[in-house]
């Protein structure tokens, strides 16, 4: 076996959501280091690699060829997951694409994907929208992580088919995933788990009424807020989403005084009205962020030196909305 290779931190956020010992389809592979990775890392005991171009695929056939694991990684030439056969994988790996053709991988797919366990996705462009889609197709969020590299913001999710579910026995949980955040950390969807909470904040000093009322004050928006920003980002208070969104706010805020001084006829009002409607929403995930008992104080923008992995890779630059 050849020297173990070295992932950015956006692809090593996307393998830690790989359950170990789970054989995975690479779909979209390009140069193949994140299915070499599985295999020399332990994660995986077998991998297919698939890309719909022969060039990309050629080069991760050398590349595997280089590090002796062609008894563990098969490639093949498939456009989405046409190439994979039922019953092959239980994880299917979709990254670096957009929203879009990641969704119709999705459906042209689906009988396939209905046997596999977990499918952990990256989409880079209409994310709002790929987040909905995954909503009403039936599939369930399991884990949540957010990357910052070289730049841009790289949000992924870990969804399921819902027959796969058995409440309270994901694998996702925070020492599985390390750095991600999972259904199971923030009890999404539970009322006894909030209950309990409750009592919690009671004994604290918080007042779970006063918490009520201002989670219930946003609850019109709570869809628009989960498909665009991360059900379990927002929840679990991730640390890269609320980065992600003071640097926004900042931007937006600059934009808008820029439009107000120099704005002339219907279309820099129409572009007014769509950036206030972003600030509404960016404060609202903010002040859901808060931590108990700080509803409704005011955010303070985070430290521009806070730790920042460097890569490369086509996410979503600062000014392009999740």
């Amino acid at each position: 076996m050849g020297r173990e290779l070295a992932l950015s931190a956006r692809m090593q956020a996307l393998v830690r959501m790989v359950s170990a010992g789970n054989r995975v389809c690479d779909v979209g592979c390009d140069h193949g280091f994140v299915s070499i990775y599985l295999v020399q890392r332990g994660i995986s005991p077998r991998v297919l690699a698939m890309d719909v171009r022969q060039g990309p695929l050629s080069r991760a056939q050398e590349h595997i060829r280089q590090q002796g694991l062609e008894a563990y990684i098969e490639t093949r030439l498939s456009d989405g997951i046409s190439a994979l056969e039922a019953g092959e994988a239980d994880t299917v790996i979709c990254a670096g694409m957009g929203g879009r053709l990641m969704q119709r991988i999705l459906e042209e797919g689906r009988e396939k994907l209905e046997a596999v366990g977990e499918l952990i996705l990256q989409p880079q462009s209409d994310i709002p929208a790929f987040r909905a889609y995954l909503r009403q197709a039936g599939y369930v969020l399991l884990a949540e992580d957010m990357v910052y590299e070289d730049g841009k913001y790289y949000p992924m999710m870990k969804v399921t088919a819902g027959k796969h579910r058995v409440p309270g026995t994901e694998e996702s949980g925070p020492e599985a995933v390390p750095g991600a955040i999972s259904a199971v950390e923030t009890g999404s969807g539970r009322s006894r788990e909030r209950k309990a909470e409750h009592s919690e904040e009671a004994g604290r000093g918080v007042n779970p009424d006063r918490e009520a009322r201002c989670i219930s004050a946003e609850a019109g928006d709570s869809q628009a807020l989960q498909d665009r920003f991360g059900e379990l980002l927002l929840a679990g208070r991730h640390p890269v989403l609320k980065q992600y969104l003071l640097y926004e706010q900042q931007g937006n805020r600059q934009i808008l005084e820029q439009l107000k001084q120099n704005a002339a006829g219907g279309r820099a009002a129409r572009r007014i009205r769509e950036l206030e409607e972003e600030q509404r929403l960016i404060g609202l995930a903010l002040k859901k962020m808060e931590p108990p008992g700080q509803c409704g104080t005011k955010t303070e923008r985070g430290s521009e030196d806070e730790d920042r992995s460097i890569g490369t890779g086509e996410g979503i630059s600062p000014g392009n909305h999740l």
